[in-house]
């Protein structure tokens, strides 16, 4: 097992429209990404992250380069960032 975590600066008046993106794409990315297995957010004060679970390594990084995150998820959530995503992926041991 695997975990992708993105972690977010939102301001606190554009976390609703950043978390209606989360909600849009969390259906197709359990549905359509290889591996994935569950997809959670986390929010905190200083900032909001994205859990995501996966079988493994690779689909993880597989699915940072995939359509539905460059083109749809990052598209969508870059007018409510105040700073650059931070991603890290664990491997579960």
């Amino acid at each position: 097992m695997a975990y992708l975590e993105i972690t977010l600066k939102v301001s606190d008046e554009n976390r609703p429209a950043a978390a209606e993106v989360y909600k849009k794409y969390k259906e197709p990315f359990l549905k359509q990404i290889k591996g994935a297995q569950s997809k959670q957010l986390l929010v905190r004060e200083e900032d909001v992250q994205v859990l995501h679970g996966f079988a493994t390594v690779a689909d993880a990084k597989a699915y940072l380069e995939s359509k539905l995150f460059t083109k749809d998820v990052v598209e969508e959530l870059s007018p409510y960032l105040q700073d650059q995503p931070e991603v890290r992926i664990y491997e579960v041991i």
